[in-house]
C-alpha cells in the first residue's frame, strides 16, 4: 500500500459520472443576506438519488469580484440532464434567491455553446406584466419588482458537462478521530475552484450502496463499512476501525475532482486514522476513475 503521513491508501479507485452544471452567482446588499440566499437555494441538494439536484456554496465572493458590484456567493448545481438541470435552478432560485431581501442573481459561466438554461426568462412571469428587459454588452436582464425595490435576474445560463460522485472513505479508531480527519479534507476540498461537496457539512455518515433488498430501492447502507455490522456481514473494516466518514464531491470538470481528491486524501491523513479507501461498483457505475495510488503520486 502507499503510505500517507503514516496512513495506509488503499489501491483502488473512485467511480465517479458526467452530470450537467450550471453556477449561479447571487448578490445581495450584505455578504450575510448573500450567504442566507445561497444556503437556502443550496439546501435539500445532497444527492440525485433523493433530490433534484446536487447543490453547494463554491465559495463567497467579495464585492469587486460579482457583476454587480456588492457581495455575494457562487454556487454550483449539478444534475443528470440539462432540462432537469434548468427545472431544479429555476425553482430553487424562485423560492430561495427570489424571495430573499435585496438579492440578484446572475450567471456565472460561458458554457457549452447553444447549451443554456432559461431562468430569468422563466422567472420574469412573477413580474405580472410589470417586469422590464433589459440588453446590456450582449447579454439580457430581467427586471421584476418586488416589494423592497426590484430583483435582477439575468435572462440565460450558461451549463457544462461536470463530473460528479468523486469520493474516499476515512477510516478511523472512533468517532471523533474519523470526523476530525473528515473536517481536515472538506477545509482542504473547499480551496478548490470549481468543487462542491453537497453533503451536509461535506461529511457522509451514511455510505450507500447499489441497490436493495427491498423492491424499488435504488440505494442502501453500505454494510460492509458499518461497524455495528461486523461479524453478521462480509465487513470490509480492518481491524481497529470504528467509525468510517465518506467524502463526496462533484467538480466542474475532471481536473477539478482529481485536484480535490489530493488535497481531501492528503489532508484526512492523520494520527488515528487506520485507511483512506474508495467507493467504487466495479467499473459499472461511472467512466471517471479516480485512482488513489495515481493521484496521490505512486508510479508517476
Amino acid at each position: 500500500m502507499l503510505i500517507v503521513n503514516s496512513v495506509p491508501i488503499e489501491d483502488t479507485f473512485a467511480e465517479a459520472f458526467p452530470m450537467t452544471a450550471a453556477r449561479v452567482l447571487v448578490t445581495a446588499e450584505t455578504a450575510a443576506w448573500a450567504r442566507t440566499a445561497g444556503q437556502s437555494a443550496t439546501g435539500y441538494a445532497a444527492s440525485v438519488i433523493g433530490c433534484d439536484a446536487e447543490a453547494g456554496i463554491e465559495r463567497e465572493l467579495p464585492a469587486e469580484e460579482t457583476p454587480d458590484g456588492r457581495p455575494g456567493v457562487s454556487l454550483l448545481f449539478f444534475a443528470f440532464s440539462r432540462d432537469s438541470l434548468q427545472k431544479a435552478v429555476v425553482n430553487r432560485v424562485a423560492q430561495c434567491v427570489l424571495t430573499c431581501a435585496t438579492t440578484a442573481c446572475f450567471n456565472g459561466l460561458v458554457g457549452d455553446s447553444g447549451k443554456t438554461i432559461k431562468v430569468g426568462g422563466s422567472l420574469r412571469f412573477f413580474g405580472d406584466g410589470w417586469q422590464i428587459s433589459k440588453r446590456l454588452e450582449g447579454k439580457r436582464y430581467w427586471r421584476i419588482p418586488t416589494m423592497d425595490g426590484e430583483f435582477l435576474c439575468e435572462d440565460v445560463f450558461g451549463t457544462v458537462k461536470g463530473v460528479a460522485g468523486g469520493n474516499f472513505l476515512i477510516l478511523g479508531e472512533s468517532q471523533a478521530v474519523a470526523l476530525a480527519a473528515a473536517e481536515a479534507a472538506v477545509s482542504a476540498i473547499r480551496q478548490v475552484p470549481g468543487v462542491i461537496l453537497p453533503f451536509p457539512g461535506g461529511v457522509v455518515r451514511s455510505g450507500s450502496k447499489v441497490g436493495s433488498k427491498y423492491k424499488g430501492l435504488r440505494a442502501s447502507t453500505n454494510d460492509a463499512y458499518c461497524p455495528t455490522l461486523r461479524g453478521a456481514v462480509a465487513s470490509a473494516l480492518p481491524e481497529g476501525v470504528n467509525a468510517v466518514y465518506e467524502i463526496v464531491f462533484d467538480g466542474l470538470d475532471l481536473a477539478a475532482v482529481e485536484q480535490a481528491t489530493r488535497v481531501g486524501v492528503t489532508a484526512a491523513c492523520r494520527s488515528g486514522v487506520v485507511r483512506i479507501t474508495a467507493g467504487n461498483y466495479g467499473g459499472k457505475l461511472g467512466p471517471f476513475h479516480l485512482h488513489l495510488h495515481k493521484l496521490l503520486g505512486a508510479g508517476s
